[in-house]
Formats: structure tokens, sequence, C-alpha cells
């Protein structure tokens, strides 16, 4: 009998805001998979046990950081840490996507539960769904654990609300261009702005918007700006906006 791959949500920074269910699935689960963006790990490497020579991958696996603090016997499990470099070459994602089904597959074939902790929650935006789309068309079983998303934790940080009444929401990967977006209608998140932040400055500011900003939200170094003037140029990639319309 196969395994069973499930994608944990871990919420967006702060361990408390991990839930009873993630963590229970974490114990519960035979394989931590850990997503490294570091383009120094092009295949999949898997481990019993925690090495010396892959702790710079658990260190910049925030997921993990969020999780070890917080969950026991977390160091002890065995783990599978799987490429998700942050690049555009869809060719080559791809093919790193395939590598890391395939990994993953294996130890599915071996009746392992394996678990795969996400930032956030696993629906949003999550590079879990390249590998759970996979696996599930190939005849495993996946499931999707949710976790808090970083727009409601940032929400709640600021002290406001999204939307209210019949007052639409717009989540927008920023990465992507965001003038047209600016146009919809109600609150507009933009998610991962960091490398984009002088252009969304300046397009905030051109149609009169309100904007608020919470970088690294629920993490050590979290910050706070309110206003456009206030938000920095070369703000982290782990940066999230909420821009509504000027209140007359």
């Amino acid at each position: 009998m196969s395994g069973t791959f499930f994608c944990v949500g871990v919420g967006p920074g702060d361990p408390e805001l991990l839930t009873f269910k993630a963590a229970r699935k974490i114990v519960e689960g035979d394989i931590l998979i850990l997503p490294i963006s570091d383009k120094s790990l092009t295949t999949p490497i898997y481990e019993e046990a925690e090495e010396k020579e892959t702790e710079a991958f658990r260190r910049q696996c925030v997921a993990y950081q969020i999780v070890q603090g917080k969950i026991e016997g977390v160091k002890e499990k065995a783990k599978l840490y799987l490429p998700m470099p942050m690049i555009k070459d869809k060719e080559q994602l791809k093919q790193i996507h395939d590598a890391g089904t395939e990994a993953i597959a294996r130890l599915l074939d071996r009746g392992k539960k394996t678990v795969f902790i996400t930032l956030g929650d696993p629906s949003l935006y999550s590079t879990c769904l390249y590998v759970q789309k996979r696996l599930k068309r190939k005849g495993y079983h996946t499931e999707l654990i949710p976790g808090v998303p970083s727009f409601c934790a940032a929400a709640a940080r600021l002290g406001m609300g999204l939307a209210e009444n019949k007052e639409q929401l717009h989540v927008i990967p920023a990465s992507y261009g965001v003038e047209e977006a600016l146009l919809l209608p109600g609150t507009k998140v933009l998610m991962k702005a960091g490398k984009k932040m002088p252009e969304v400055k300046r397009a905030v500011k051109s149609k009169k918007l309100e904007i608020e900003m919470v970088e690294n939200c629920g993490m050590p170094q979290e910050r706070i700006y309110k206003g456009v003037e206030e938000i920095p140029e070369n703000a982290g990639y782990y940066s999230l906006l909420i821009v509504k319309e000027e209140k007359r």
C-alpha cells in the first residue's frame, strides 16, 4: 500500500499560529519535505538523520524554522530536501518539479507518510502544489492541510479588516505587474512585492491609493510600515502590502 503526501501549511511566521491539525500531521509523518530555494541544491537529497552538510538548507527553510522550535521530534525525522528555485524558466522548472515528484513517489511506494511543510496556506501560491498536482495525476493519495494565510495575519497585525459588506478582495502576485490590478475595486493584497517595490510605490502614488505593509509578518524581524512614504524601496521578499481606496 502506498503512503500519503500531505502538504501542510504552517502559517506566516509566528509559531503560535500553527494549527493543531498541522502540528499533528507533522508529528505523525514519517518524512519531512523541506522546499529549498538555494540554487546550489540541484537534485533532491534524502537523509535519515540530520547531517552537518545540509544544515544551511535547514536554516534557510523558513517553514522548518517555524516548526522545529515548536514541535518535539522534528529534528529526529528523516528529511527530503527538495529544490524549489525562484526562477521563471518554464522548461527548467518542469524538469526540477518532475524530479522532485519522482523522489517523493519513491518514498510513497515504500508506504511512507510524507509531509511537505510550506509557509502560509498550501492552496495559495504554494510551491507544494507543483508536486502535489503531479502526484495526484499519478494516482497517489494527497491531502492539503490549511494554514493561516499571510495576508490575514498581516491585516490582523495592522488592525484592519480586509473586506466589509459588498467590498471586493483581490489577491495579486506583485512580481507579475500591478498597474492593471490596482484599478480593481475594493481591497488589493499585493504578495511577494519585494523586487517590484519601486514600481508598486509609483503606481500607488499616481492613483492616490492608501497602502500599508508588513514585512516578515510574525517573524522576529517583522516590520510594519504605514503609508507609501514609509515603505523602503529595497524591502525583503516576504513583504505584503494592503492597498485600499483613499478615504474621503
